[in-house]
Formats: C-alpha cells, structure tokens, sequence
C-alpha cells in the first residue's frame, strides 16, 4: 500500500512539475532569476531530475545515473521540450522501480548515508516525495510572478 501511495505522488507530482514547464508563455521566462529568487524554475526542474534520478534511478533501481549536481545549478537556455523529456522519461524510470519494490524493501536501511545517519528507504522515499513538492511549488511561483 505505501510504495502504491509513493507511486502515485511521485505521478502526481511529476506530471504536475510537466505541465508548470509547459504553463510558460515566455520560454525564456524559465530561466530568469529575479531580486531574491537565486534558482530559475529550469535549474529547479534539472535539480529535481538529477535527485530523482540519482537516489530513486542510480541507488535503488541500478540504472547506471551519474549524477552532476553543480551543473543542475549552472546550466541555462535548456530549451523546454527537453526538461519535458527529462521529466517523462523520469516519469517512466520511476514508475519501472516503484513496481519492482516490495513493502520489505521499504523497511530495508536505504544504500547510501545521505543526512549523516541510516535511515529506511521509506523514510528517505517519502522525504524524497516532499522534496520534490517543496520546489514544485517554487516553480508554481516562479512562473506566476516572472513569467511575463
């Protein structure tokens, strides 16, 4: 039941993280930074990616990920329909492992020290759901105020 529910945010949000992508009316708009706004929406949506990818995709589901964090943050001008694909294609990765999990697996210690102690792979999934809603909603924002 947890890893269906995990499942089904993750969806949710994801495709929600798509259509605020797709929402801009100024491509360029993606990438403006403003006042006290340090990341545009286009470097939030690379740095959800490479997250997703590293410890959903790379830690649990052995896809081969190599993460580049520093460059979620400096990259700009990447066109829209390419943060699309990246979200579609997160999209499918993550669903593939979501159906390969067991509820067991979800009480195992997650592979990886990531906040300086073990912890289970549902705690850090579950924390790895409200991350990704956290800058969703960052975005949400970004785009009402400076997409013009």
């Amino acid at each position: 039941m947890v890893i269906e529910s995990l499942k089904t945010l993750f969806n949710r949000d994801l495709n929600k993280l798509k259509i605020e992508i797709e929402s801009y009316e100024n491509e360029n708009a993606i990438w403006v930074i403003d006042k006290n706004i340090s990341n545009s929406a286009g470097n939030l949506c690379l740095h959800l990616m490479g997250n997703i990818n590293t410890y959903i995709g790379a830690r649990l589901g052995n896809t081969g990920y190599i993460r580049n964090r520093p460059l979620e943050f400096s990259l700009k001008d990447i066109p829209s329909a390419e943060l699309i694909s990246k979200i579609e294609n997160t999209i499918l990765m993550v669903n593939e492992i979501f159906d390969s999990l067991t509820e067991t697996d979800l009480e195992t210690i997650y592979p990886e020290i990531v906040f300086e102690k073990e912890m289970t792979t549902g705690f850090f999934l579950i924390h790895l759901a409200t991350h990704l809603s956290y800058h969703l909603g960052q975005i949400n924002y970004h785009r009402r105020l400076l997409d013009f």
